[in-house]
């Protein structure tokens, strides 16, 4: 009896933990889009689209490379023997049945050429689910930060609206000049038009968002997310982007391509021989001719030429490759350097936001009791709403820095692009 508790218990914890990863690959951050609409939507942008198409293309080519380019040839003739001394003419004729042969280190070759051909693809396919990626990370964002400076200015135009109902009130009772009456309204004034101006500005960033990820859900007001500190050092990140690094793995296995290609070119300094199988029927049927050419082309030099075109060409990818592998390491270090002075910016904003918004209100209420002007306490308003503003602008960029380190590393939106069909 204890056996079988034991495997029901078993089964139960096994069955806790899937569902416990099953969900824990559906949750996304709660400032960024969902995960179902973010894999929809990189999997039906153009890039993708491409990419899946010219994998497709190679895994086509594949089969051609296997298969050669060789077929049988059918060659027939006909053709009359006239005898003048006996007054004879005798019809002949021959048919020949011929098809060229790859030599068996070229059929290897070719059978790893196109091998490489379907992983450079793949990797390709890869690298551009990640380009869609960076892609909607940074449209995301720009259409978070103009959706910031929308909330603040309707919150701006809902206090000056309220303050200028109070001046109005104080003009009314005689304890305010006119004067301050005007300066409310011409301050509520402009920060209405402030306010439609950042409204267009949403617009068009959202515009700009959707159009490039339509499947992607638009909030009506900015997700905000106190950022977090970058856990690990430069050589954390540099080991992690590079260890799995699509664009790095495409130039690399494109080398491999071109180095195959140049082996391939050098094994056909060797040519290929041509077998042929014929038949002729000659002298009007009194001799029957059978039997078996070989035909082997002579190269004066092209060959030759040819093998050290392709070997240049292949020396030059490998040249590419190692330039892709040194400007990431530099791009890696930029990024890292950027969210690292990113986060501290956003501390240092955040700082200055509180002392500032403290000091306006000190002087709020020092208006409202009478101890203060207006133009002072509009003044802190606005440099107030500045403080914020900036605040909220250094944490949207402190997330971004953080998620595109992440997405590079394929800790975000990272999935296995070689086995997804995309709808």
């Amino acid at each position: 009896m204890k056996p079988l508790v034991v495997s029901c218990w078993s089964l139960v914890v096994s069955g806790a933990l899937l569902t416990f990863v099953a969900h824990a690959q559906e949750v996304s951050p709660s400032d960024l889009p969902l995960l179902p609409q973010v894999m929809q939507a990189l999997d039906a942008h153009l890039l993708v689209l491409n990419a899946h198409s010219n994998l497709k293309l190679e895994q086509a080519q594949q089969r051609r490379w296997d298969s050669g380019s060789y077929e049988f040839n059918v060659r027939a003739g006909g053709g009359q023997r006239q005898i003048v001394s006996a007054g004879q003419k005798l019809r002949e004729w021959d048919v020949a049945v011929e098809r060229p042969l790859r030599l068996p280190n070229k059929v290897f070759i070719d059978s790893d050429i196109g091998a490489a051909s379907v992983a450079r693809a793949d990797f390709a396919l890869g690298d551009a689910h990640h380009e869609a990626g960076r892609a909607l990370l940074r449209l995301w964002f720009a259409s978070q930060k103009e959706r910031v400076q929308v909330s603040l200015w309707q919150q701006q135009v809902e206090l000056l609206t309220q303050q200028a109902e109070v001046v109005a009130k104080r003009v009314k009772a005689g304890d305010a000049p006119k004067m301050e009456a005007n300066l409310a309204l011409a301050a509520t004034a402009q920060a209405r038009l402030a306010l439609q101006q950042a409204e267009l500005r949403a617009q068009l960033a959202v515009n700009d968002l959707q159009r490039e990820f339509p499947l992607i859900s638009v909030p009506n007001s900015a997700l905000l997310n106190a950022p977090l500190a970058i856990a690990h050092d430069a050589a954390y990140w540099q080991a992690h982007i590079l260890d799995d690094n699509h664009e790095l793995a495409m130039a690399q296995a494109h080398a491999e391509v071109q180095q195959l290609l140049a082996q391939r070119s050098r094994a056909e300094q060797v040519p290929d021989p041509t077998v042929g199988l014929r038949y002729a029927n000659e002298m009007g049927g009194n001799e029957k001719v059978a039997g078996v050419y070989l035909t082997v082309p002579i190269s004066f030099g092209q060959r030759n030429a040819s093998a050290q075109i392709v070997a240049q060409q292949a020396q030059i990818a490998v040249d590419q490759a190692a330039f892709v592998e040194r400007r990431l390491h530099s791009d890696i270090d930029a990024a890292y350097g950027q969210a690292v002075r990113s986060y501290a910016s956003y501390l240092q904003a955040r700082e200055a936001g509180e002392a500032i918004r403290s000091n306006a209100e000190l002087i709020a209420k020092a208006y409202r009791l009478g101890e203060g002007s207006l133009a002072d306490s509009l003044s802190a308003r606005r440099i107030a709403q500045e403080a914020t503003l900036s605040e909220n602008l250094a944490l949207l960029a402190a997330n971004e820095s953080r998620y595109r380190l992440e997405l590079d590393a394929h800790q975000l939106w990272s999935r296995e692009e070689a086995n997804h069909e995309p709808q």
